[in-house]
């Protein structure tokens, strides 16, 4: 009996061992573990307004996981999770047509072009700076360029320990972890 239960100790410890090998050694196991859904549309919109598709797809995994239908506790809505105040200003000045608010909530398609246009104007106003971007698209860029104005934060990943609200802080490191995965997973993933 006792050897038995030691058999199978053996065996279960065997398997951890392999999957553990696995994973840290597997692109195809990573990739099932971070996937990347929707990266057609993905990488139409980052072409459209000149975007990294790893950036894109980092921030929707952050927000939604892919999820469509999502509302948060705040109110956004859609795969890319914005605001309906910042999306019918997105809708308005992007000049897109007949796209509601019930459309991004409910369609990736346009929350991922709707949300890809907002990152680009974000990108020009923070002159390229991506770990302000990030900042700007989860705290709002009047927040992010108050924090660099008044010197709170520099706007570098290096310090990004210095945003002063937590939510924005582990948000920029979660994406930016996201991003480097994507990277290095999903090079073909590359804009061209």
């Amino acid at each position: 009996m006792v050897r038995k239960i030691f058999k199978k100790r053996v065996l279960l410890l065997l398997i951890i061992a392999v999957l553990v090998l696995l994973y840290l050694k597997s692109d195809w196991m990573n990739r099932w573990m971070y996937p990347i859904h929707y990266q057609s549309d993905i990488k139409i919109s980052s072409v459209n307004y000149g975007l990294d598709p790893h950036l894109v797809a980092a921030i929707i995994r952050v927000e939604t996981n892919f999820s469509n239908n999502k509302v948060s506790k705040k109110g956004a809505i859609g795969m890319m999770q914005l605001m309906p105040e910042t999306a019918d200003w997105i809708v308005q000045k992007g000049k897109f047509s007949n796209v509601t608010q019930a459309a991004i909530a409910s369609r990736a398609d346009i929350s991922i072009e709707i949300g890809s246009w907002y990152l680009n104007s974000l990108l020009q106003q923070f002159k390229g700076n991506t770990y302000a971007v990030v900042a700007a698209y989860n705290a709002g860029p009047g927040t992010v360029n108050r924090w660099m104005s008044e010197g709170t934060w520099d706007g570098k990943l290096e310090t990004v320990d210095k945003l002063p609200y937590g939510e924005t802080r582990h948000y920029v490191q979660r994406v930016i972890y996201y991003y480097n995965k994507y990277k290095k997973l999903y090079p073909e993933f590359a804009a061209k």
